[in-house]
């Protein structure tokens, strides 16, 4: 037992960022193979295989979906020996199945855990996503503006022009209208075919990625990662559930949701201290991709946390046969 041992994040961070390596590491022979399931399938496998090695008590709170969907890494799945602290786990093993089996760039794996409680049980739903990077005044921008009001309140907090941004949104068609709008403004848009934990983390790092601002809908489940992320980097992330009918009404309901219409900031979506952890499997702005030379492999890692905003990137050199 364990939910009243103390979260010592110092101490679990390097075993979460094992956890994201061996995910990355098993997914490698995959890129590029199209074949989406068994790359997802070899994540799982391995991210599931090292989170029992750790000393928690963890709960999977965003996972690969509902149990009777998902036969592993489950939302609601307990991880870990039992012999820790109690844990809250949000985790996608391989974010970008597409990009991996396609061998486009940024597909991660991603991995956050915090104290027991500390995250949103998102549903398996859409929700809007609004994010910026750290910097900014406390809501700068706002779901309730317009697409090309909100690129013009960021110009103005930063001191540049709207054509001096960049928005970083998914390419889907019910993006179409807000993409229309954000042109308007003269921004620029870098559009993505998947992956928008990456999206919202570009957004952290400005200065690197060229990404000023995230916007449109996505996974919910990836909106507390995202949020996870930019609790340790810095930034502002806002959210609200999407509905599209009345199955994932009661989806929201049975996970605790009891109002509809709120916006979640980063903080209500992550209220306490976390770690995370996300390696590269193809290469991209944030992370490079998996390396591979005669006789060893390599991946890049990144590993966060927020008690003390230490942002650490780690190589891992391994021998392969």
């Amino acid at each position: 037992m364990t939910k009243d041992i103390e979260f010592y994040d110092r101490m679990l961070s390097l075993g979460l960022a094992r956890v994201a390596e061996q995910a990355a590491l098993a997914s490698a022979t995959l890129i590029g193979r199209g074949d989406e399931k068994a790359a997802d399938q070899a994540a799982v496998n391995a991210m599931r295989e090292q989170l029992n090695l750790l000393d928690i008590a963890g709960v999977v709170v965003i996972g690969e979906g509902e149990r009777d969907e998902a036969p592993m890494l489950y939302i609601g799945e307990e991880v870990g020996t039992g012999n820790g602290p109690g844990v809250d786990i949000a985790l996608d093993p391989l974010e970008g199945t597409t990009l991996t089996a396609k061998d486009m760039p940024n597909a991660l794996t991603v991995i956050a855990m915090g104290p027991r409680g500390s995250m949103l049980h998102a549903p398996d739903v859409y929700m809007d996503k609004l994010a910026v990077g750290p910097g900014y005044p406390d809501g700068v921008v706002s779901l309730d503006m317009s697409p090309s009001e909100r690129v013009a309140a960021l110009a103005a907090a930063r001191g540049c022009k709207p054509s001096d941004i960049t928005v970083c949104i998914l390419e889907r068609p019910r993006h179409e209208a807000m993409i229309a709008d954000v042109r308007s403004t003269g921004a620029a848009i870098r559009l993505i075919t998947d992956g928008d934990v990456a999206g919202v983390m570009h957004c952290a790092e400005a200065e690197k990625t060229g990404i000023d601002m995230y916007m449109g809908t996505g996974g919910a489940p990836e909106g507390v990662l995202a949020a996870a992320a930019l609790k340790c980097m810095g930034g502002q992330i806002f959210t609200r559930l999407v509905f599209r009918n009345d199955d994932e009404r009661d989806r929201a309901t049975r996970a605790g949701v009891t109002d509809f219409d709120r916006i979640y900031t980063r903080d209500e979506m992550v209220t306490q201290d976390v770690i995370f952890a996300a390696t590269g499997v193809t290469g991209g702005n944030l992370l490079s991709g998996i390396r591979r030379e005669p006789g060893w492999v390599t991946t890049e890692t990144l590993l966060m946390r927020s008690k003390t905003g230490s942002v650490r990137r780690m190589e891992y050199r391994t021998p392969v046969s």
